[in-house]
């Protein structure tokens, strides 16, 4: 059986077609991506991931992702998985009580994993550790926890231990940090213009205090202080200074969706420019097989120490806790609202 390439792939619809199939056999993607258009009855999802993992093996350590964050970002929604609040909520009770923001925190993340992991997905793609600046586009807005360093890097902890707690894995997004978009990545290249230091002081800090986890996103964001003509996610510099030099992250970095706007040229120059920046996955997300192809066609196996982070997140699921679902989403419901 052939290695794994250098990519997450995702899928056109509720089954995955001959096409497909075939696609996923012969290019064994690492892992693969869920979104709304993949989501139907909970047997559908859970048929889908497993004739995913199917095609490229069949292990339970296969990931599979999907953004469930609650709030305008949550792929599976009612009445398959209840509407969670968004970050910002979330961080509105921090404010007033710390502790039971933070317990809010976990909460919804170990509520998630419930959710999740019974119809195989098995990494979400969570926290939000974007610090909100005022005044900016809300292409983060209320997925933040707030505009405070600080409040972000405790609730985005709370919000990583909650996954873990339940089996699932987090990603950490958008490093090394989103929160200062004047523009939406998935239209327009965003340039930051903000000094080091004061990226250093802030935005960055979530990031840092949290490095020791096994996988990341990267932003489609332009950090003029560090490299002018490069978004981070195809900025050698970026990568190397920012997110494993002061940062410290050694896990999995995979890129944003390698198909959004704010990244320049066809699919086959971002797959490659993500790659030769260092990035260890490119992310593909819409199902359009010419992209898909393009794509693999242009990543390569998984190998040195992208192939060591990814077994890394293989042998890294942990094993559910045994607590009780129902305490769980009543303790909760006491502390947000939940439709």
């Amino acid at each position: 059986m052939s290695e794994s390439k250098s990519f997450i792939s995702g899928c056109k619809g509720l089954t995955l077609t001959q096409d497909e199939k075939s696609f996923f056999r012969n290019e064994r993607p690492w892992g693969f991506i869920l979104f709304g258009r993949n989501i139907g009855e909970p047997a559908q999802i859970a048929d889908l991931t497993a004739e995913m993992r199917d095609c490229v093996g069949a292990g339970s350590d296969i990931p599979v992702l999907i953004d469930q964050e609650g709030g305008r970002v949550q792929r599976i929604r009612p009445p398959h998985a209840p509407q969670y609040p968004n970050a910002a909520a979330l961080g509105a009770i921090w404010r007033e009580d710390a502790e039971k923001g933070l317990r809010a925190a976990w909460l919804m993340s170990r509520l998630h994993a419930f959710d999740l992991l019974r119809l195989g997905v098995n990494v979400d793609c969570l926290p939000v550790l974007d610090v909100a600046v005022p005044g900016v586009h809300d292409v983060i807005g209320n997925r933040a926890y707030g505009q405070d360093a600080d409040i972000v890097s405790a609730m985005g902890k709370a919000a990583a231990e909650g996954l873990k707690a339940g089996g699932l894995l987090p990603v950490m997004k958008h490093m090394p940090g989103h929160g200062r978009t004047t523009v939406d990545s998935h239209h327009d290249l965003p340039v930051v213009t903000a000094a080091l230091a004061d990226l250093e002081a802030c935005d960055f800090v979530p990031f840092r205090r949290m490095n020791d986890e096994l996988m990341a996103m990267s932003a489609h964001i332009v950090f003029t202080a560090v490299d002018a003509d490069s978004p981070a996610t195809t900025s050698q510099k970026v990568v190397r200074e920012i997110i494993r030099g002061h940062i410290g992250f050694d896990g999995l970095l995979m890129s944003d969706d390698v198909s959004m706007n704010a990244l320049r040229g066809d699919i086959a120059e971002r797959a490659r420019g993500i790659i030769a920046a260092g990035l260890d996955i490119v992310l593909h997300c819409h199902g359009i097989m010419e992209e898909m192809i393009a794509v693999t066609e242009n990543v390569p196996p998984l190998a040195g120490d992208s192939l060591r982070r990814a077994n890394a997140v293989r042998a890294g699921f942990p094993t559910p806790d045994d607590a009780d679902e129902q305490a769980l989403r009543e303790e909760f419901g006491a502390l947000v609202a939940v439709a």
